[in-house]
């Protein structure tokens, strides 16, 4: 078996089985808990057995952070929030996240490993999208019957997260081609993975893609003179892969001509362009100015919308959105859900926590920061500003922005065990023993 391979069954036999069935159980709802649950087991083993084991690791340290700024934000919103049930929830949920990267911190602590996660993420992503490519050109796949515009995949119809989540997660994919097959299989990859993103047509997801390949493409030529021109190449094959998409795909085609209604130039034309987020925007800055300091709560956004969205909205009417009587179910913008739901608080926080993380990347060193450029690339796309998103703070969207986020703390500091040091471990298979560095490491 090659090495790629051999990587994929480490990982699947180590203690990374747990931190990756987060992701690949992501398709089948809240299935991806299983993931998180072992987590948490293996972190309560893991303190048992070393209380100070904390103190070992600057990236387990730095993920408490992170995540201080981020449930801080949440809980501070919840203490008048619209719906503080609701609130309180989720502020209870998002607890769970603290187990989860400290998983990733403990058992990743070898370059090998980090490798082999990258590798096992990557054949998540392969059979994604052989399924959404079968599903292309056959209508049906393992999450069955194609939705009527866009292609879902394994997601299923009545789940259209496909293309944002294949975006997201798409630099782990790239990077495993490149290493294994060079520039050509980077290249082969962003091609086969690109098709199923413009056919699953959610339009955030095709500019995740864009700076997905800005990214590689400037890893790749480290020169502004190259990097312009191969954006200049990318451009033109990215017009060419439309281009035979509008031509052969129905779906493509719709997604295509309700973006260009942007162009007419009337806002009800781009509201029509943007499916009626403008709206849901105008009516977030109404919400903000209401509340100010600490938003409406946490998941409260459906709630609080109806207030704040003109006569006969259509998210109120309709059963698009939440349901009838409620409205929109986030903002779908990222700084418009902080603000709007923790509020001015809210936002410093996370921007505390974003300034705390660029200071950790820039102090760690130019190799640790390119072991860990494919998820700092995933954590870049999916928190890009300028772009619409998925809610932050719900169960599954978040779930994965805490994923990324642990994965990112550990792969920061993979490197810091000397030669010869044993790592801190639990029985029960979960994590390792401790061993030396030398023998083998189970990845």
């Amino acid at each position: 078996m090659n090495s790629f391979g051999t990587s994929l069954k480490g990982a699947l036999r180590s203690p990374l089985l747990p931190f990756w069935l987060v992701v690949a159980l992501l398709p089948f709802g809240r299935s991806s808990e299983l993931g998180t649950v072992l987590c948490l087991l293996g972190v309560i083993m893991l303190f048992a057995r070393d209380p100070q084991a904390l103190q070992q690791h600057a990236g387990a340290r730095l993920l408490l952070w992170l995540l201080a700024a981020y449930v801080g934000a949440a809980l501070c919103s919840a203490l008048d929030a619209v719906r503080p049930g609701k609130s309180w929830s989720t502020v209870a949920a998002l607890l769970r996240y603290a187990p989860l990267g400290l998983y990733a911190c403990f058992a990743i602590r070898r370059e090998s490993k980090l490798q082999a996660l990258y590798v096992a993420v990557a054949w998540v992503l392969a059979l994604w999208c052989l399924d959404a490519w079968v599903q292309a050109l056959t209508g049906w796949s393992i999450g069955g019957q194609a939705e009527a515009e866009r292609v879902s995949g394994i997601f299923g119809a009545d789940n259209l997260k496909l293309g944002p989540t294949l975006a997201v997660l798409s630099p782990f994919a790239l990077w495993t081609a490149r290493r294994r097959w060079g520039l050509p299989g980077l290249l082969l990859a962003f091609a086969l993975i690109l098709g199923p993103i413009l056919l699953a047509g959610a339009r955030a997801a095709w500019l995740c893609y864009v700076l997905v390949a800005l990214g590689f493409a400037w890893r790749e030529t480290k020169s502004p003179l190259r990097f312009a021109g191969f954006c200049v190449v990318a451009a033109l094959l990215l017009a060419l892969a439309g281009g035979l998409a509008w031509k052969t795909s129905t779906r493509f085609h719709d997604r295509i001509d309700r973006t260009l209604l942007a162009l007419h130039g009337t806002d009800q034309s781009l509201d029509a362009a943007l499916s009626g987020r403008l709206d849901i925007w105008h009516a977030s800055v109404g919400m903000f100015a209401a509340h100010p300091l600490n938003g409406v709560g946490v998941r409260g956004y459906r709630y609080a919308y109806p207030q704040y969205a003109p006569a006969n909205d259509h998210f109120v009417v309709s059963t698009e959105a939440c349901g009838v009587g409620e409205g929109a179910c986030h903002a779908h913008q990222l700084v418009l859900e902080i603000l709007t739901e923790t509020g001015a608080i809210g936002l410093l926080l996370w921007l505390a926590g974003v300034v705390l993380a660029w200071r950790a990347w820039r102090s760690v060193g130019a190799a640790a920061r390119e072991r860990a450029f494919p998820v700092s690339l995933a954590l870049g796309v999916m928190l890009f500003p300028l772009n619409t998103h998925l809610a932050f703070y719900s169960a599954w969207w978040g779930l994965l922005f805490a994923w990324l986020l642990g994965l990112w703390c550990a792969s920061l500091f993979v490197a810091g065990i000397p030669a010869g040091t044993a790592e801190p471990g639990v029985t029960a298979g979960l994590l390792e023993e401790a061993r030396p560095q030398g023998t083998r490491d189970g990845a």
